[in-house]
């Protein structure tokens, strides 16, 4: 097989990994070698509480392993903030995002043949998903129905998590306020060229997902990519302050038009649903301001070229002028063929 004429940057993720981590990483080396012209793995250790980090060290020196970048985070992150540490610091053309204990860097190969066509985001599901628990395995089903009620994008099928990124998508990524959370879901919602492939390969040694930690995950990437939690919230102080409205003119006309009243249950009636009416409005309000906030603070940038294309025939010749000093007189010199 030819190498592909690029620079491609791989990142991998790593935590607590030190039974494996040589296999993992000599079997990619070994991989990327015929792969490509010119590459670089980059290694995201998570904060690791075994000796992972010593044997990257030991892997790193002369007799070890070539084009290896190691970053080892002082504290554990959410797996998405650990790889956007990885595309921020790759300096490839192309950046490939990879479980090395879930996805198969073998298929590589097909995505960077997509990617070298033009296309700037591409995408690889695993047909054979890993064994989670019944909770975990519903919980997720629920985040996944909710991100595709609200952003209409089903994440799991749409935008996994092994996917190879042209240099431009990293860079308009970058002009986000929240590069972490948007590197999750934006090169599926970006408007670049994108193709999603699919491919089988048992996975080779995953580990069981913390529930806690996904929850949230998922909660964070609710929240602060769509508006829609926040906009339900309003909906529902405006739905209660007409209620309430409604409730106390009920209350009036009960009052005006029967005798037959429970003493004080009018006054009383009025004061609930005024306080209620009262404080549906404050919500309200104050729901439309966090919105308009969370808009102007999650505002990305105001446009952004996907794509250049120029005309194979140029009529214009390509020459620089510059100025060179003559006896006190400034001379023009154009510079070019000729």
């Amino acid at each position: 097989m030819a190498l592909f004429p690029v620079f491609l940057s791989v990142v991998i993720v790593v935590r607590d990994e030190a039974h494996n981590i040589e296999d993992i990483l000599t079997n990619a080396v070994s991989k990327l070698t015929n792969l490509a012209r010119d590459w670089e793995l980059i290694i995201i250790d998570n904060a690791s509480s075994d000796d992972t980090l010593t044997i990257l060290k030991t892997l790193t020196d002369v007799n070890g392993l070539p084009n290896l970048q190691v970053y080892a985070l002082t504290k554990e992150v959410d797996v998405d903030t650990a790889f956007w540490v990885g595309l921020e610091n790759a300096l490839g053309d192309f950046v490939a995002v990879i479980d090395p204990t879930i996805d198969d860097i073998i298929f590589l190969s097909e995505m960077l043949d997509k990617a070298v066509s033009g296309v700037d985001v591409v995408f690889a599901s695993n047909q054979q998903k890993p064994p989670q628990g019944l909770f975990y395995s519903g919980a997720y089903a629920v985040f996944n129905g909710l991100y595709r009620s609200f952003n209409g994008i089903y994440l799991t099928k749409e935008a996994p998590h092994y996917r190879l990124l042209s240099k431009r998508v990293v860079n308009f990524i970058l002009q986000h306020p929240q590069p972490a959370v948007t590197y999750r879901h934006l090169p599926a919602t970006g408007g670049f060229a994108r193709s999603n492939l699919e491919y089988s390969a048992a996975p080779r040694s995953p580990h069981a997902k913390r529930i806690g930690e996904s929850i949230e995950r998922g909660v964070r990437l609710l929240v602060s990519t769509t508006r829609a939690p926040m906009r339900l919230v309003t909906s529902l102080s405006l739905f209660g302050a007409i209620a309430n409205l409604f409730y106390s003119l009920y209350v009036v006309a009960i009052g005006l038009f029967k005798s037959t009243v429970a003493p004080g249950w009018v006054s009383l009636s009025l004061q609930q649903s005024g306080m209620f009416f009262l404080i549906s409005l404050v919500l309200l309000v104050l729901g439309e301001y966090i919105l308009h906030m969370a808009r102007l603070s999650n505002e990305g940038p105001l446009y952004h070229v996907a794509q250049e294309f120029t005309s194979a025939k140029i009529s214009r010749h390509e020459k620089l002028n510059i100025e060179e000093v003559k006896d006190g007189q400034a001379v023009t010199l154009p510079l070019g063929p000729g």
